[in-house]
């Protein structure tokens, strides 16, 4: 692309698929073009977290046809969508708005007092001090009960390369997990492990007493669910109707169950509309809903959020809530930090095909820079992960 030497360069979503180092590794390419080359870029963008900082200018489309454009904080300041460290300044009070993590660190010295005078009773649970500003090696956290799926000395090998290696993990009952890591650190070739559908050279997976890997698809459906990095991959019918009606029988549930479950996580999805043609949001609910129809105890998701805005994101945060309030245990492999921040009870972290830390979400994100939200950067020490959480606390609304 830069070989044409272009004056404009526009990038959609350039980042939505990267790990937070690699994200900020090109954000900062980018901004060498700017600066350095003088070239004009435009990029579309729903992690406003990672790109905010960079803007000389923003364009927000509100939706219904209008559009705002100006300075970031000017627009972030009154916008229905807004990045954390904004959302955190309104709370707060401040003016100007700060944008990065660094500005608002400054504006923050009378908020971190003010929250580390709280009682106890309304600060979140600190989690334990870390040893280094890195994961420490742990094992699983003791569950009580039979997990819904345990896997053991779970190993992934393509050719000579060994994508998972002794991967140990145990899901409970009612428990979100996130699987976090650099690209390529194996949390795919996990979740298509504890699936079964993967290849798995060696260790075993048991979800209920049984080996997934071992059953027909529908019976593995039955146990663990799986919402591929691409939810298209799944769709391969001319409508919604015909997804649902497949899922159905696929499951053999009565008709209308998957219509019935989508309609449920999202509605208003054109029954005649072609798959391939629904957003993002709408392709990620369609999916969740055959997968769902199943009734498997097990759902996997990989970055279920790829591609996702504000207001999605937390409907997703909500349903997957409520999937395991209802008992499901869930695992998503993703690298959005606010995300988790906002929904996980329980992190792994993967690096070169191994577990390296598992953990309660607040002691895990905390201990390594790349994977704590805004929030916890910019509140260190106070255990604060989020907005509403700070909100919370000062009692004001998020």
């Amino acid at each position: 692309m830069l070989t044409a030497h272009p004056r404009v360069l526009v990038l959609d979503e350039p980042t939505s698929a990267l790990d937070p180092t690699a994200s900020e590794e090109v954000l900062a390419a980018i901004t060498r073009l700017v600066h350095d080359l003088g070239v004009t870029v435009v990029i579309a963008e729903h992690r406003l977290e990672r790109v905010a900082q960079y803007c000389d200018r923003v364009i927000y489309l509100h939706g219904d046809g209008t559009v705002a454009s100006g300075p970031p904080a000017e627009i972030l300041a009154t916008s229905s969508v807004a990045p954390p460290v904004v959302r955190l300044g309104r709370v707060a009070g401040w003016s100007p708005l700060p944008l990065s993590v660094r500005d608002a660190r400054r504006a923050a010295v009378d908020l971190r007092e003010e929250l580390q005078q709280l009682p106890s009773t309304a600060v979140p649970a600190s989690p334990a001090a870390p040893k280094s500003a890195e994961p420490e090696l742990s094992g699983s956290p003791e569950l009580s009960g039979s997990p819904e799926l345990s896997g053991k000395r779970v190993t992934v090998r393509y050719g000579n390369i060994v994508a998972v290696s002794n991967a140990d993990i145990d899901l409970a009952s009612g428990q979100i997990v996130a699987l976090m890591g650099r690209n390529g650190s194996g949390k795919s070739s996990l979740l298509w492990a504890l699936q079964g559908s993967g290849a798995r050279e060696s260790g075993s997976v048991r979800v209920q007493g049984q080996d997934p890997s071992t059953l027909s698809p529908s019976q593995a459906r039955a146990l663990v669910g799986l919402v591929p990095q691409t939810p298209t991959d799944l769709l391969y019918l001319a409508t919604v109707q015909a997804e649902c009606t497949q899922a159905d029988q696929d499951s053999q549930q009565p008709a209308g169950t998957c219509a019935g479950l989508l309609d449920r996580i999202l509605s208003g999805i054109d029954p005649h509309a072609h798959p391939r043609d629904l957003s993002e949001g709408q392709k990620l609910a369609l999916v969740l809903a055959i997968q769902l129809s199943a009734s498997p105890r097990v759902l996997l998701l990989d970055e279920p959020t790829r591609g996702l805005d504000y207001s999605a994101k937390e409907h997703l945060t909500q349903l997957l809530k409520e999937l395991a309030a209802a008992g499901h245990a869930i695992v998503v492999s993703t690298h959005d930090v606010e995300f988790v921040a906002s929904t996980a009870d329980r992190v792994l972290v993967m690096a070169e095909g191994e577990i390296l830390a598992d953990g309660p979400t607040a002691d895990v994100v905390l201990a390594s820079p790349a994977f704590a939200p805004q929030v916890a950067k910019i509140l260190h020490p106070a255990p604060f992960l989020t907005v509403e959480e700070v909100a919370t606390a000062l009692g004001s609304k998020p």
